[in-house]
């Protein structure tokens, strides 16, 4: 399994490498944090839960995953509605692909033939909690970093899937990477708050 360096914990890092839905459960929490603390969540419910699996989350009572996230140190910073989302997004995978992630991106399109990459974007689009530029990264994420092969799945990551992007998580592999990545974001907010600021005006 080729390493990844998602939340900087080998630990954590060592589960988003091999279990595809603590992967899109670090993607769900990306959100209002820094990437880091997203996918160093996944690892933290696999570790306060007895299963963390699409089905067990899916089934678990909804208190018992709140006080998951809530016990210190949080998994996020907004427990509560992160919380509701992974669970809603378990149970879609357990309704909708039997229960595997990995299913959203392998399983046969409605003609049998192999899903492309606007297929996978679609999919994703359709989940809980992701919306079209979380969906578009995370196709990329799985383009770059895990293997992915569908047809298309480039130009279905918009500006998230070039090599060398360096736009998103799907760009972060070492510390290096992940620098470039923070600075860009951080010149995309100021540049998006000078147009906000120019209108204003």
């Amino acid at each position: 399994m080729t390493p990844v360096y998602l939340s900087t914990d080998p630990q954590a890092d060592e589960l988003l490498a091999h279990d595809r839905f603590a992967l899109m459960v670090g993607m769900l929490l990306d959100q209002q944090v820094t990437m880091e603390s997203a996918f160093a969540g996944p690892q933290k419910l696999f570790e306060r839960l007895e299963e963390f699996t699409p089905a067990a989350v899916a089934a678990l009572d909804p208190d018992a995953l709140l006080a998951a996230f809530q016990e210190k140190p949080a998994v996020h910073r907004y427990p509560g509605s992160m919380a509701t989302r992974v669970q809603a997004l378990a149970q879609t995978l357990v309704d909708d692909y039997d229960g595997i992630a990995e299913n959203l991106w392998t399983a046969p399109a409605k003609d049998g033939s192999e899903p492309t990459g606007r297929d996978v974007l679609k999919r994703l689009k359709a989940l809980p909690g992701f919306g079209d530029q979380k969906s578009k990264i995370f196709v990329a994420l799985l383009g770059k970093q895990f293997d992915l092969t569908a047809e298309g799945w480039r130009e279905a990551s918009g500006a998230f899937g070039p090599d060398d992007a360096f736009l998103s998580i799907a760009d972060v592999r070492d510390e290096d990477s992940l620098f470039r990545v923070r600075e860009n974001k951080k010149a995309m907010k100021a540049a998006a708050k000078a147009a906000r600021d120019a209108k204003k005006g």
